[in-house]
């Protein structure tokens, strides 16, 4: 599973991963995204903001992850009904906002790992065909319930979004509760981080900007999103015609 997570690698590699935004429905949409930026490592499902219903969720998540490309969904705050159904759905990983106490941040990894760390309950049949590993001589293995319920603790991304006053005065303190990867901010709580030993990851518009905070040591950082770059490439393109 660790080596099908694209940003799981590259956390742990210690090098900047560099992501997507969808909040539109479809996956001809996550296709175009995931083939036409091959350095693309992740894909954020935005559940929250987004136009995106459930059964939407499962098939972009599918789709993004035979792209080669991880997919992350953002739940809405601590549901962890949606937690649960993102992470049998096979997401790589989950981004959760409206984060405020260190509490929130141990119910969110309570509600992603299996027992012993967790209380999640264990459903692989969906989860188990989207994770491939590629054999060094060709064709793939793909995984057994029993290797996904083994592996799955360790080989997917818990991310928080500290955004809020008390996340911020908490921060310290949710950095370092067991399970949790990645902040997910601004630059004021990558201290808290980097002392915790886990990631800073921040939301960008563009790609100088991602680029930018990549060189501040922030290692998931998000580049553009699907209504930003659509808005602009139709404007760009329509104005070449004047």
């Amino acid at each position: 599973m660790q080596e099908a997570n694209r940003l799981q690698k590259a956390l742990k590699l210690g090098r900047p991963s560099y992501g997507g935004w969808q909040m539109l429905p479809g996956t001809n949409l996550t296709r175009v995204m995931c083939r036409a930026a091959t350095n693309m490592d992740w894909l954020l499902i935005d559940l929250e903001h987004g136009n995106i219903s459930d059964d939407s969720m499962h098939e972009i998540v599918a789709a993004t992850a035979a792209c080669g490309v991880s997919p992350i969904v953002r739940v809405v705050e601590g549901q962890h009904w949606m937690i649960k159904r993102a992470l049998d759905s096979s997401a790589h990983g989950i981004l959760v906002p409206v984060l405020e106490t260190v509490q929130d941040a141990k119910n969110v990894v309570q509600a992603s790992k299996f027992p012993p760390m967790g209380t999640r309950g264990f459903e692989p049949l969906l989860a188990v065909e989207k994770f491939v590993e590629r054999l060094p001589g060709g064709g793939v293995r793909e995984l057994t319930g029993r290797d996904y319920l083994e592996q799955a603790n360790s080989s997917l991304v818990i991310a928080v979004q500290i955004e809020t006053k008390s996340a911020l005065e908490n921060v310290e303190e949710i950095a370092r509760v067991p399970g949790i990867d990645v902040l997910f901010a601004i630059q004021s709580v990558q201290k808290a981080a980097q002392d915790a030993g886990i990631v800073a990851g921040i939301y960008c518009d563009s790609g100088e900007d991602a680029k930018e905070w990549a060189s501040k040591g922030f290692l998931m950082n998000n580049v553009m999103t699907d209504m930003i770059g659509l808005r602009q490439i139709v404007s760009e393109t329509f104005k070449s015609a004047e």
